[in-house]
């Protein structure tokens, strides 16, 4: 049998550790697969590198010294993909503002802990550049089932609030109910929005809807006054539209982060990790 690098991990964590279940929690691994693993190295080396008891391990002569040699192989090969990683990407795709502090808290964490980085790029179809390779994860918003085989996880919900412009009557309102949305023109993204007439029963819709292909369209007539518009609560603290009103009674919006399955598979699951992780409350 040859020597693997899991090996070399097994045997260190126990060494230092001078516990097999302390080690394994550390490894995330089950102490027998711990003990089966370090037996493997042993096996391989045809010598007796801890001595074990009910209450104690203790390295031997021989195991201390490989420890030596070890702690190096292992220091160097960190290194190594460090230097690696600080030359690799993960591309995160987004159609909006991105949630805060979310993105920020997962960016740092995923760059801090993998020495990789992370580019943003705004496009106005997330799903579309992530079926064409143009990014490696995308945030997207909404209650969506995208097309097989993306893969969707959501992460936490979003509280609503209304746009308009300044000259625009709901400006002087204190707030606007959900169920009176249907009263006004609605300034929808076709593309990416969040908010349409697919978000009401049919009866309560807004009876005008004014459509629009991309967020930039959709800012913009907001602003001439064609209608308002319904964005996630990050608008509040992250854009300066000219009235931002409370919308009582409204769904939350699902923040949801997409990906392909054989995307760049360990840096997709450590940035997973880091987003999970921040979405916590």
């Amino acid at each position: 049998m040859e020597v693997e690098l899991r090996h070399l991990r097994a045997f260190a964590a126990v060494a230092r550790c001078r516990s097999f279940s302390r080690a394994a929690q550390e490894l995330l691994v089950t102490q027998p697969a711990l003990s089966r693993t370090v037996a493997q190295l042993e096996g391989a080396l045809s010598v007796r590198l801890l001595d074990r008891t009910s209450r104690h391990v203790e390295l031997t002569d021989a195991g201390a010294e490989f420890l030596q040699h070890v702690e190096q192989v292992l220091a160097t090969y960190d290194q190594a993909l460090a230097v690696a990683r600080r030359k690799v990407t993960l591309r995160l795709g987004f159609s909006w503002l991105l949630p805060d502090p979310w993105a920020q808290q997962t960016v740092n964490s995923f760059e801090e802990t993998t020495g990789a980085s992370v580019t943003l790029t705004r496009i106005d179809d997330p799903v579309q550049a992530l079926r064409q390779r143009a990014v490696d994860i995308a945030v997207i918003r909404g209650d969506v089932a995208p097309p097989k085989p993306v893969r969707t996880l959501r992460l936490y919900d979003e509280t609503r609030i209304a746009v308009c412009a300044r000259e625009c009557a709901l400006a002087d309102l204190g707030h606007l109910d959900w169920s009176e949305v249907q009263y006004w023109p609605l300034v929808v993204n076709t593309v990416s929005g969040t908010t349409g007439p697919w978000s009401w029963p049919a009866e309560h819709r807004p009876k005008k809807i004014v459509e629009t292909a991309n967020y930039d369209e959709w800012v913009e007539t907001v602003a001439a006054n064609r209608g308002i518009g319904i964005v996630p609560e990050v608008a509040r603290r992250r854009t300066r539209h000219p009235a931002l009103v409370p919308l009582t009674n409204a769904p939350p919006i699902p923040v949801n982060l997409v990906h392909l399955p054989d995307a760049p598979r360990t840096l997709v699951r450590r940035f997973l990790d880091a987003a999970i992780a921040a979405a916590q409350p």
